[in-house]
């Protein structure tokens, strides 16, 4: 469904267009025209499935631009995805210049305060440093009209229920409560029955793969071997049109460099981008004048690009619906496709419960050698070869006689090819290390949640919000025990 027939204003369509959303997810399709009633809603969707939005557009466009007032609260289990809602709704209320501020533990309280004497319109948060400024006076919720509580099931595990009925409690008397979670556990459901009035239920499906035409496969490695693994994937796969996953826009920065300095014709994508820049690379990739696109999940979330023949898993995704999103890409129209993801030994058991979850197998693939990649690259500069002599080339035969007076046909054609082809060990790439996903014995943890900025959970604000010192990772783990929500097929 496009986002023109859902109800939305033109100031937003317009910034979904910047954005390079094309269609809405099926959360948004069914969410947004809800939202827009002044209705409860209570949405069962997994990650990765374009939840803020979902809130986030209606949200905008019911702003009182002339009300000086706190109008929504948006409650996030951890500050990486506070700051990600609140950088997000930033994004898209530009041209409604609403006011949008996160606040969230471990940060300097007193700049926050100083900062909420602007008003915002929107205020994004964690639990307990949301009910810290709510019990200091410093926010107050008497107009708020919309409360949305986003990765519910998130919070119940991480002991905030109590932190969140507190919250409930200041909020005016009449507003709107919108609830999202993965899962519906009865404290979840109670949340519901007391707190919401006659809530519209949106259940979205976890997405299974449908797509047989894409062979899956992984490749066990070492982080620091992944680079030059891929390059030689790249080189003796030789794909038409591919896309590169990576967890972090450092990552995606580093992995387009270094491709480039290897003479791939390579972009990337990613939030930091302006909107110019991040269309321009969408145009050339979409018109097969770029050969591999780099990107994060949410700057490739939405967009419509066909002809991808190879998705590259780089980082393995944070969650199953992202990697059927993701691998979903290629294989379409009745073409083959092929993904490959990038496993570190401690991501082993993390990829089986991906497959159990997808009901898909990924087959093991050994990294090609060194000298089946140059074959790879030197099959490619031969038919580059065969291209350019269809070519007139009489300028170029004065110079190619004096050329060839001076070396042998084998020597010039030899420097031709090592020119066309990409010798990896003339060219060291360092990619920074970045935190992976360590999901051991045998239990099915939860899916780390940043897809944009590779941050992870270890930072959590303090579980109490009457405090503003940030507690170290082992005083927090001492303060409160954190329950594992198993993913349910």
């Amino acid at each position: 469904m496009k986002f023109n027939e859902l109800g939305l204003n033109d100031d937003l369509l317009k910034a979904i267009k910047r954005a390079g959303f094309e269609e809405a997810t099926p959360i948004q399709a069914q969410t947004i025209p809800v939202v827009l009633t002044g209705k409860d809603v209570i949405g069962q969707a997994q990650t990765g499935t374009g939840k803020t939005a979902a809130f986030g557009l209606p949200i905008l466009q019911n702003i009182e631009k002339s009300h000086d007032a706190i109008q929504a609260v948006i409650i996030e289990p951890t500050r990486e995805l506070a700051i990600q809602t609140q950088e997000e709704l930033f994004r898209l209320g530009r041209d409604e210049k609403a006011r949008v501020q996160v606040v969230y533990g471990g940060a300097d309280i007193g700049r926050q305060i100083r900062a909420l004497k602007q008003t915002p319109a929107i205020l994004v948060g964690t639990p307990g440093r949301l009910l810290d400024h709510l019990n200091r006076h410093t926010v107050r919720l008497d107009h708020v009209k919309t409360v949305v509580l986003d990765e519910a099931d998130e919070m119940l595990d991480m002991g905030f229920i109590q932190d969140i009925e507190s919250i409930l409690k200041y909020a005016s008397q009449k507003h709107q409560t919108l609830l999202f979670s993965a899962t519906m556990p009865k404290p979840i459901l109670s949340i519901g029955e007391r707190f919401m009035d006659d809530p519209e239920i949106v259940r979205i499906k976890s997405q299974e793969l449908t797509a047989d035409l894409i062979d899956q496969y992984f490749v066990r490695s070492k982080d620091y071997e992944k680079f030059d693994i891929m390059c030689r994937l790249i080189d003796v796969q030789n794909p038409e049109l591919a896309l590169i996953f990576c967890r972090t826009k450092r990552r995606v920065d580093e992995i387009t460099h270094g491709l480039q300095a290897r003479g791939y014709n390579a972009a990337g994508i990613h939030g930091d981008l302006s909107q110019a820049k991040r269309m321009s690379v969408l145009k050339r990739f979409r018109a097969g004048k770029l050969d591999l696109l780099v990107a994060t999940d949410v700057a490739a979330r939405g967009l419509d690009i066909s002809g991808v023949t190879h998705v590259y898993n780089y980082d393995i995704p944070q969650d199953p619906d992202s990697y059927v999103h993701r691998i979903g890409r290629t294989g379409r129209a009745g073409k083959n496709g092929m993904s490959v993801t990038f496993v570190t030994p401690n991501e082993i058991g993390y990829m089986r419960t991906i497959e159990r979850l997808t009901k898909k197998k990924m087959l093991p693939l050994r990294p090609p050698s060194d000298s089946q990649a140059l074959e790879g690259q030197l099959a490619l500069a031969h038919k580059t070869i065969e291209k350019l002599l269809q070519n007139d080339l009489t300028k170029y035969s004065k110079d190619a006689e004096e050329l060839l007076d001076s070396y042998s046909a084998i020597d010039l054609v030899s420097a031709l090819l090592k020119d066309l082809s990409k010798d990896a060990s003339d060219i060291k790439v360092t990619i920074t290390p970045e935190k992976q996903h360590s999901h051991g014995g045998g239990h099915s943890h939860h899916f780390k949640r940043d897809f944009s900025k590779g941050r992870d959970r270890n930072d959590r604000h303090s579980r109490r919000g009457n405090f503003s010192h940030h507690r170290s990772d082992h005083d927090r783990h001492d303060s409160f025990k954190v329950r594992r929500r198993k993913f349910k097929d």
